[in-house]
């Protein structure tokens, strides 16, 4: 649970996280780089093991900097490490929730979600919270998944499945699972202006990617917080998340596989 009561429907198991560290500026936020120069300062909301943080501070330059930050301590500790790693000295990473950040309220030029109003009960709040945090006229960036308009070939009943748990699940959460569509809508109630929507996809169509995608959903359909979460809720049976996991991974054995996923991304000016 965060502070203002949301419940994460991944969590932050292993089979999650390695997910997680696979996203970087380019295949996560394409649409925010052309807006990124020397010297701007970022902030970067929900920020998760830190791979795309620190790629993301690498676009802003010597001169720039990045604020990361996460509720969960531990990824914000695997992220901090990544980055030293890395050998990047532009980004700090904090714990917290980016909503009580009054302190650095007008302080980015940049304020970025990926992957999160979609697991936030107000996103519309959410998305105020970070205009608040960017300075007059600064950006407002913000990509999320839409499970609704996912495609795969060939088709899987076991799969079908899958998306109505991820769905009900998100539902019971008071969370929308489709909210990738709706970021345009929520941008404008949030009071944002100069709001630019667009839409992109990861795509997993080679035998490595369909391995990769396959055996990561596989495992979290069955050891994730979404696994506990659908039981919980007695959304499904441990028997049928079984069942659903193993449709994954005959479709990451088919020669002919697909999996896309649709994605809307808004960018934005802060009025404040």
């Amino acid at each position: 649970m965060t502070s203002a009561g949301d419940t994460y429907i991944h969590g932050h198991s292993d089979s999650v996280l390695r997910s997680h560290r696979w996203r970087t500026a380019e295949n996560s936020a394409a649409y925010l780089l052309p807006h990124l120069a020397d010297g701007q300062r970022l902030l970067d909301v929900g920020c998760g093991p830190g791979t795309l943080t620190v790629d993301l501070a690498g676009r802003v330059g010597p001169n720039g900097s990045v604020v990361g930050i996460d509720i969960s301590a531990a990824v914000v500790q695997e992220a901090a490490a990544h980055a030293t790693r890395q050998e990047v000295g532009n980004v700090t990473f904090r714990t917290g929730d980016f909503r009580a950040l009054e302190e650095l309220d007008g302080s980015f030029d940049v304020v970025h979600a990926h992957q999160v109003l979609q697991h936030l009960r107000d996103p519309v709040g959410a998305l105020a919270a970070m205009a608040r945090l960017a300075r007059p006229g600064g950006i407002v960036a913000a990509r999320d998944s839409d499970y609704l308009s996912f495609v795969w070939t060939p088709g899987d009943p076991r799969l079908d499945r899958w998306r109505e748990i991820y769905m009900a699940v998100a539902s019971r959460n008071d969370t929308r699972g489709d909210a990738g569509r709706w970021l345009l809508r929520w941008a404008v109630e949030a009071g944002l202006t100069d709001v630019a929507y667009t839409t992109s996809t990861w795509t997993f169509a080679t035998p490595a990617d369909r391995a990769w995608w396959g055996q990561s959903w596989a495992e979290r359909t069955v050891a994730s917080s979404l696994a506990e979460q659908a039981v919980e809720y007695g959304i499904a049976t441990k028997a049928e998340l079984e069942e659903v996991a193993g449709g994954f991974r005959d479709w990451a054995d088919q020669p002919q596989g697909t999996f896309v996923l649709v994605h809307g991304e808004i960018v934005a000016r802060s009025s404040s």
